[in-house]
């Protein structure tokens, strides 16, 4: 079984279209979005969930009221100024303030705190008309994006192993934080989605630093190559200076969108358009290179 993670330096280069496009076309593969910040593959895909669990979201304080004797030391001390006296004099934890930190807690001369999980994040195994997949939804401001990604993927690899899938296909995060990161590592292939601007080419480069610190193969795809030709050919010259495979530029095109409004890949809708001949090459093109 091969691992390919598809990333992207910024949000809005193609790399979810892209993946989805990809997927029509993998065959016998299991799939695992890990933008799990915000995650959309399943709009495209419309799973039906098989399985919901729990994941921590990281711990928040709580003042129990009937110990608590209001002296005032919790919320003096609280660096974040999570805790504030209420309408009635008693100390409240605004769980969104709230780090977890655990002073509060240990300094209380009542005893009166308590420090607990939160479990705001979630993360879900489904069936897709493509095969099967493990993907997430983390709650609004919470943490843990890079222990959760890597939780899915671990399960996805389950998964593909039980049923002996010849491929594990992962929608990454943007960007090159946290879960990006945990997105890249151990993986056996990186395809890099870099839209032809400024903006896209300097964080494609700043993605590129992140792969290649884990000598992970790396491959790359120019999205909407028409829009910017100029452009584009400084993003080829990028590449070629980073011995960074070119598997295919894709065109702008409208039917992308219209795909998506339809909850269609772009090979289910417009199978016979430029894009579509352009992703059947770029998933050839892929898959005799990680061979």
């Amino acid at each position: 079984m091969k691992e390919i993670t598809i990333v992207s330096g910024k949000g809005g280069a193609g790399k979810t279209s892209i993946t989805a496009a990809l997927a029509s076309l993998a065959g016998n593969a299991v799939f695992c979005d890990n933008d799990v910040d915000a995650a959309d593959l399943h709009l495209i895909f419309q799973p039906e969930i098989l399985e919901t669990h729990p994941f921590s979201s990281g711990s928040v304080a709580e003042i129990d009221p009937e110990k608590c004797t209001q002296c005032g030391l919790c919320e003096s001390s609280c660096r974040f100024d999570a805790i504030h006296t209420n309408k009635v004099l008693f100390p409240e934890v605004n769980p969104f303030l709230c780090e977890g930190c655990r002073l509060c807690e240990r300094i209380c001369p009542a005893e009166a705190i308590t420090t607990h999980q939160k479990f705001n994040n979630h993360w879900f195994v489904s069936n897709t008309r493509f095969g099967k997949i493990v993907h997430a939804k983390m709650g609004p401001g919470e943490e843990n994006s890079g222990h959760l990604v890597t939780h899915i993927r671990e399960h996805a690899k389950s998964i593909a192993r039980e049923i002996k899938a010849e491929l594990l296909l992962n929608d990454g995060p943007p960007g090159i934080g946290c879960a990006a990161i945990a997105s890249v590592t151990g993986t056996d292939a990186v395809l890099l989605v870099i839209e032809p601007t400024v903006s896209g080419l300097h964080d494609a480069s700043r993605l590129k630093e992140l792969v290649s610190s884990f000598r992970i193969p790396m491959f790359a795809v120019i999205n909407k190559h028409d829009i910017n030709l100029e452009m584009t050919s400084i993003v080829e010259d990028f590449l070629k200076e980073n011995c960074i495979q070119l598997l295919g530029k894709i065109p702008f095109d409208k039917k992308m969108v219209e795909s998506m409004v339809h909850s269609q890949t772009m090979m289910e809708y417009a199978p016979d358009s430029v894009c579509g001949e352009e992703f059947q090459n770029i998933w050839k093109e892929l898959r005799k290179s990680i061979a």
